[in-house]
């Protein structure tokens, strides 16, 4: 191996790259193997080079830095090789310019400590010699995250950070563009096995997945690097990972732009050193847009003056000057001899070493961009400021070699440099902790292709120490993206998912490959990408885009709306109805008409009827703990009323047509003592169900968010169900009494009852109350209560307008039919009933007359003739009468006519002469003048 020394006090070794690469030779056995000779050498890995040497002779030159001691190097080149990393290590602690395990040939000066190499997979069989022998280690490139592993490398540091944060910067990185479908690329040996798994790691606690991870490396054969680029060709992936040494990647960059695979945006890892002079013109297209991380740099005053002074003349004082002339300025020597590396062509222009380097020197040392040659003059001052402290004696650390130059061992310098922090020229300090790293910090840089220029621009940064807000920092519009994208490409495997759906991950993929899945009824997502939606508070509910909760539509039967209207329209007619009707009644209070129909009874029945049609307003409005008490208990009690009305009247009409005996026990009941008990009774005893309903579980207002997913229900509580089924079922009770006794008085003579006119109106009331149940149960909200308002308005019109209608078309249409003539008259003048019926007979002269026809005639189905059934007013009738019948009517009919004579006469003797007045123009009527002698008595 070729080593280059310059001499000094002390000595500083360095193993560099130089080379990119190294030609690959299979081995014939025939002969010993002998080393691959390196090839490609570069501009950018020599500028480390020059960045070890410049700080050498700055330090040399200081005053206050090591005064009067010298620092002199060796350096070597590893050439992307493994072996040659491990030969010149051992090259460098032997001194003899090729491996000799265990053995120093120099006689004077004393290795204390090697500086390179820049990347991790030559740095680590280094850093396992060197930890052997005790012998520090700082590398100005090497990132792998297992070399802070002090068991197996215990004499390694760095100067550039750990990857631990590279990975986490790579991930944040990714996130900020808001990818989360990526590709990697990682070198095919140890450090990017370990790199890829952290890397992989990270970005799947990110958020991200992997769609592809493959392996290169240099050595790859053409077939093998044709294999990875039909991977990236046929990936949905845009974005892709580079963990690899620049190196590893020439090759597949090439091959991708050959099998015009382009247009895909590469994140370079810190591993990945971002250079103009390494890649061919088609590697930069297909790189072209580049976002890279590198070590954070600072300044290197000076540094440019001595790249100014580099000179071929000065061969003995800068190594490996020869090959970077010719590479600079395209030319070869004298001799004819072509350095590796270098490209001769078939007319080669001679150097001359009069070349002006000057103008050149930006582009060629691309001197924008520091990172690595700065860390690399980093660790030289670190082992100055090591040896400074070691040799002055500060904080106890000589051990012994206090003032000695002669007696400074390696391991003692190893010590010396974990304990002494030391000021960098370019500002801020510099310390390795007990791993051997320092503080991490990284610039994001991008690559621009204009015009054929290359161009690198730091875009951001990122500093793990900082605030999460400020960890990373970049200005996106400072990246120009490749032809491709004129915008920030996308990369995922799956398009997001938008507020208002969940992601649901494809079976057999990875988490970013999902399906958007819209977020259940009641259920949220406030977020791009949800995993999980969210269920709404209880009174709140989803919109219709599921991205947000709104509150519950209150609902109630209001009276602003329109079925409210409407119901309060109706509510109001019945009512105005029901109230003309009693005011009729009480106007034509003594016409027979209303006198045959129990003006009690009817007064009550339309007075409760009027409350049942206003009850209903209590159901309208919100629900309050009032409405809701008033609501069925006023109903069901208002209710009874009006049905134990009715069926008192149907119990009178029952009793009146039973009761015809003069011995009949019933007749004692015949007063308004039965009615007015019936209706008491009844409503009493639903005022005792509805008092222990109230007692026991009163009714409340409640919310119901239960019912209607979009609708807060303020309804009454009903407390306990019971209690209202049983309301229902004694008014089913008492209607269902009603029903059937009207039923079967309906063929009882129509001019004395109203039985057909009741029947029909239970049978009314009782469809609306039974068609009620199923529709109450079926329907939620307003409509409950709707359900119900329609169905206490329908039956109590039924009832008003089957009862009470017909007698008010004879009051005021026909008012002639309102007289005891035509109650009384023929069949032609029949006011309730069909053509079979009778009118009552409201005078003992028509009773006394209607009990003669029966006796004289006998059956009243034998034929008469007409003129004589007209003059006597007597309507046919198809129900045979005994004699016995006709005595009692007439009997009756006598004892009701000495009832009123006793209540209008104060004494005895007047009464009997009114029913001698009355008994007188009965027996002077012109059937009993004809047949007297047949008088009924």
């Amino acid at each position: 191996m070729e080593l280059f020394t310059q001499p000094g006090d002390l000595l500083i070794g360095g193993l560099f790259l130089v080379y990119s690469g190294y030609d690959i030779q299979q081995p014939d056995f025939q002969q010993t193997p002998r080393p691959s000779p390196c090839k490609g050498f570069h501009i950018r890995y020599y500028r480390d080079v020059l960045g070890f040497m410049f700080a050498m002779e700055e330090i040399n030159r200081s005053p206050d830095l090591l005064p009067n001691v010298t620092l002199g190097f060796s350096l070597l080149h590893s050439c992307m090789s493994e072996l040659r990393a491990i030969g010149g290590a051992l090259s460098l602690l032997s001194g003899a310019g090729h491996p000799i395990p265990q053995y120093d040939c120099r006689p004077t000066s004393t290795m204390i400590g090697i500086v390179g190499d820049m990347a991790s997979s030559l740095s680590i069989p280094i850093a396992r010699i060197l930890g052997v022998h005790h012998h520090p280690q700082i590398s100005h490139g090497a990132s792998l995250s297992s070399l802070s592993n002090k068991v197996d490398f215990s004499s390694f540091l760095r100067t550039v950070s750990s990857n631990v944060f590279q990975s986490i910067a790579l991930a944040r990185l990714i996130g900020q563009f808001g990818w989360t479908w990526v590709g990697m690329l990682v070198v095919d040996n140890d450090v990017g096995e370990q790199g890829g798994r952290a890397i992989r790691a990270e970005l799947e606690r990110s958020g991200s997945c992997l769609a592809f991870s493959e392996k290169i490396h240099l050595s790859y054969t053409r077939r093998q690097v044709l294999r990875v680029v039909d991977v990236i060709r046929w990936s949905s992936a845009n974005v892709i990972v580079l963990h690899s040494t620049e190196a590893h990647m020439k090759a597949l960059l090439d091959a991708m732009f050959d099998e015009g695979v382009t247009g895909r945006t590469f994140i370079s890892s810190a591993s990945f050193t971002i250079t103009a002079g390494l890649f061919s013109r088609k590697a930069w297209a297909v790189l072209n847009g580049t976002i890279g991380l590198v070590p954070s740099t600072g300044t290197m005053p000076g540094f440019q003056v001595f790249l100014q002074n580099l000179c071929p003349s000065f061969n003995a004082t800068y190594p490996f000057i020869m090959p970077f002339w010719e590479i600079a300025f395209n030319c070869t020597w004298s001799n004819g001899k072509v350095e590796p590396g270098t490209d001769a062509g078939t007319t080669p222009t001679l150097c001359t070493g009069e070349e002006h380097l000057t103008p050149l020197i930006p582009s060629l040392f691309e001197t924008y961009d520091l990172s690595y040659t700065y860390h690399a003059y980093l660790a030289v001052y670190a082992y100055a400021h090591a040896l400074h402290s070691l040799l002055s004696c500060q904080s106890g650390s000589g051990h012994g070699a206090c003032g000695s130059v002669s007696r400074i061992r390696p391991w003692q310098v190893l010590h010396s440099l974990k304990k002494t922090p030391f000021q960098a020229r370019s500002g801020g300090t510099i310390t390795f902790d007990a791993n051997g790293d320092v503080s991490a910090s990284y610039d994001i840089v991008t690559i621009q292709i204009l015009g054929g220029d290359f161009r690198l621009v730091t875009v951001g940064s990122f500093n793990p120490g900082a605030a999460t807000v400020h960890e990373i920092l970049i200005n996106a519009s400072g990246i120009l993206w490749n032809d491709r994208f004129s915008q920030v490409p996308r990369s995922v495997c799956s398009q997001s998912c938008a507020p208002g759906f969940r992601r649901v991950t494809r079976q057999g993929l990875p988490p970013c490959c999902f399906t958007c899945v819209p977020c259940s009824s009641g259920e949220v997502s406030h977020t791009t990408d949800s995993v999980d939606c969210l269920r709404c508070p209880g009174d709140q509910w989803s919109n219709e885009e599921r991205n947000k909760c709104v509150p519950k539509i209150i609902e109630f039967l209001s009276y602003e709306e329109p079925l409210g209207i409407i119901l309060v329209s109706v509510v109001t007619a019945f009512s105005i109805l029901a109230v003309s009707i009693l005011v009729i009644f009480v106007r034509f209070k003594d016409t027979p008409v209303i006198k045959a129909t129990n003006r009690e009874l009817s007064y009550i029945l339309l007075a409760s009827l009027i409350l049942c049609f206003l009850c209903c307003l209590v159901f309208i409005g919100r629900p309050s703990t009032v409405r809701c008490i008033l609501r069925q208990t006023l109903f069901s009690v208002v209710f009874s009323i009006s049905i134990s009305s009715v069926l008192a009247k149907t119990v009178m009409v029952i009793l009146a047509f039973t009761a015809t005996r003069l011995n009949s026990p019933l007749r004692k009941w015949l007063g308004p003592t039965i009615p007015r008990n019936i209706v008491g009774l009844c409503s009493m005893l639903q005022v005792g169900i509805c008092s222990v309903w109230l007692h026991k579980a009163p009714p409340f207002p409640a919310l119901n968010t239960e019912s209607e997913n979009r609708k807060i229900i303020i309804e009454c509580n009903e407390g306990q169900k019971l209690f209202f089924y049983m309301t229902l079922g004694f008014m089913g009770f008492l209607a269902l009494v009603s029903f059937m006794a009207a039923y079967l008085a309906r063929n009882l003579p129509g001019s004395f009852n109203e039985a057909k006119l009741i029947t029909f109106s239970m049978l009314v009331f009782c469809s609306v109350w039974l068609s009620f149940v199923p529709a109450y149960l079926s329907t939620s909200g307003k409509y409950t209560v709707a359900v119900q308002i329609f169905a206490i308005l329908a039956s109590s019109a039924g009832l008003l307008t089957c009862i009470f209608l017909p007698k008010c078309y004879i009051i005021l249409l026909r008012p002639e039919k309102n007289s005891r003539e035509h109650l009384g008259g023929n069949k032609g003048s029949s006011v309730f009933a069909d053509s079979d019926s009778r009118v009552f007979p409201l005078s003992f002269h028509s009773l006394w007359s209607y009990s003669n026809r029966k006796l004289q005639f006998g059956n009243t189905n034998s034929p008469r003739p007409d003129k004589e059934q007209a003059r006597n007013g007597l309507p046919m009738t198809s129900q045979p009468f005994q004699s016995e019948l006709c005595v009692m009517l007439c009997t009756i009919s006598l004892m009701q006519t000495l009832n009123r004579c006793i209540m209008y006469h104060r004494n005895i003797c007047d009464a009997i002469s009114c029913l001698h007045d009355s008994w007188g123009r009965a027996s002077r009527s012109p059937q009993i003048q004809q047949r007297g002698q047949e008088s009924v008595f």
